[in-house]
């Protein structure tokens, strides 16, 4: 698992992706004690973020921030162009909340997504920002890419604790010429898949929901979940606010705590931070 893989319907000029995240996934999930329907959101966030991501042509980050007004109040995705995986969910639910029975709407409310893609080759980021038109996760996406691609794009996906699927497919240009109930064919093909079958092995699925037709499977992407410590940039941080500053958090705590919530590493610093960061004014002896 934690692979993307492109396909193309030869004969009908549609295109496709199947996502297929793993221990990248299980590693974002296990960081945090999210309620089922708040890490299974999340994980269906992270199959369309490889998805989508797979397509970076040049160095850089890609964004997804769904913000809601609901109990889940946001959900962040993000990746780069190797595939390198992070993300979080805010939320309102405790661990053992149930599954919510009315969807994506009952979860966030009214809300909004919001991509933001950073080459590293510009020093301005672009950003998109479209409301939330459904009721789940694969709607809500499908509306974002028939707007920004201006093709016809469906989406099935499904997440657990362990795994995040997706299946993706395209309508492209010359489909209607191909064969003009071609994307109508398979879009009721694709839509008999079950959440369970989007784990299986891409042969296996792909020959099953198109058994008649001719599917060309291009090599695999990789993907991973990428958060390291990073330990200098918060020093940095603390560097930036200044000796009078940190002394002053130190004051009010016995320890200066500081949490990544992206990556979910905790990093904590006592009263030698000061000294470190700061180094008292002294003679120096020759």
């Amino acid at each position: 698992m934690d692979q993307v893989h492109g396909f193309l319907l030869e004969d009908l000029d549609i295109r496709g992706a199947l996502v297929q995240l793993g221990p990248s996934w299980a590693a974002i999930a296990a960081r945090r004690n999210y309620a089922a329907p708040v890490r299974d959101l999340l994980g269906e966030l992270a199959a369309v973020t490889a998805l989508i991501g797979s397509n970076l042509k040049t160095p850089g980050r890609l964004s997804f921030q769904v913000q809601g007004h609901g109990p889940v109040s946001m959900l962040v995705m993000d990746c780069n162009e190797q595939l390198h995986l992070r993300g979080m969910a805010k939320s309102e639910l405790a661990a053992d909340a149930e599954a919510h029975v009315g969807g994506v709407a009952d979860l966030l409310g009214d809300g909004r997504l919001v991509l933001t893609l950073q080459p590293q080759s510009a020093q301005t980021p672009y950003q998109s920002v479209v409301p939330l038109l459904g009721n789940t996760l694969a709607t809500i996406f499908e509306h974002y890419l028939a707007q920004s691609e201006q093709q016809p794009a469906r989406l099935w996906l499904a997440a657990t604790a362990d795994t995040a699927c997706g299946l993706f497919l395209q309508k492209l240009p010359g489909a209607d010429l191909r064969d003009a109930d071609g994307w109508n064919r398979i879009e009721q093909l694709a839509a008999t898949v079950r959440p369970e079958e989007l784990a299986l092995p891409p042969e296996i699925l792909l020959t099953r929901l198109f058994a008649e037709e001719t599917v060309r499977l291009y090599p695999a992407r990789q993907a991973a979940w990428h958060c390291p410590r990073d330990e200098e940039k918060v020093r940095n941080m603390l560097l930036s606010l200044g000796r009078e500053e940190v002394e002053s958090m130190l004051a009010d705590a016995e320890a200066i705590a500081i949490e990544d919530e992206i990556c979910g590493h905790e990093y904590r610093f006592g009263p030698e931070i000061v000294d470190e960061l700061f180094p008292p004014s002294g003679r120096i002896l020759h």
